[in-house]
């Protein structure tokens, strides 16, 4: 029978291959899990509850009507079916959880990066968020910007998408949409606060209770104070 300090090499060699596999020695902490289900095009639930956020890339949030919202879905969805087993990979640079308890990982399957192959498919982009750059940041700025020339996914779906890896996904409105908008939106009053959705100015002044959207960008000064977490982001909701 193996001594328990030949059992711990064989762990440490095993640990030190999956890293090498995936790019060296700054990887962090690994996981397996199974999936219960894709919530959205960026974050899905594991078996057991827990909430993951695909780190370093975002796709546009379903109920905001922006163009792709639901195909991006739709991609992250065919890529992990119910039950898949997956691999989760923390960054040591970059925040482990988000401010609504969500993981942040890198989602590999199969040994495929799913970060990567989204942003690859044209599925999501990059964001950045407050500028920080995790241990993927130059391939997925790079596939990225291949989507982007080869008008894959809402690249190509997407006449308005806007091209910002510094910022959420934007997309502009869905092909055959109308914005929904508030009573008093009617009549073209939009505060530019807001670029991408129709919210009058003040007053009165809105709550996120009293308009449709969620996940929309938020500009300075931001009169509804709609962005509280201060990330460029009006109204966050799961």
């Amino acid at each position: 029978m193996a001594s328990r300090a030949g059992l711990a090499v064989v762990l440490v060699l095993g640990l030190a291959v999956a890293a090498s596999s995936w790019g060296g020695a700054s990887a962090g902490p690994v996981s397996t899990a199974r999936v219960e289900r894709v919530v959205d095009g960026d974050t899905i639930v594991l078996v057991g509850g827990a909430r993951v956020r695909l780190l370093q890339i975002d796709t546009p949030e379903p109920g905001t009507a922006e163009c792709y919202s639901r195909a991006a879905g739709r991609d992250l969805r065919r890529m992990l079916p119910a039950g898949a087993a997956v691999t989760l990979e923390a960054d040591p640079a970059l925040d482990q959880v988000d401010r609504y308890g969500r993981l942040l990982r890198y989602v590999h399957r199969a040994g495929r990066n799913l970060n990567l192959a989204l942003v690859r498919d044209g599925s999501a982009t990059v964001w950045f968020y407050e500028g920080e750059r995790g241990r993927y940041a130059s391939a997925l700025f790079a596939v990225a910007r291949a989507a982007r020339s080869a008008h894959r996914g809402l690249w190509g779906a997407c006449p308005h998408a806007v091209w910002d890896p510094t910022g959420p996904a934007t997309t502009g409105l869905g092909s055959g949409t109308r914005a929904r908008t508030p009573r008093a939106a009617v009549g073209g009053r939009c505060d530019p606060s807001y670029p991408t959705v129709c919210i009058p100015p003040p007053p009165p002044d809105l709550d996120c209770a009293d308009i449709p959207y969620r996940r929309f960008r938020v500009l300075p000064p931001d009169p509804h104070h709609f962005d509280g977490g201060g990330d460029g982001i009006g109204c966050e909701r799961d």
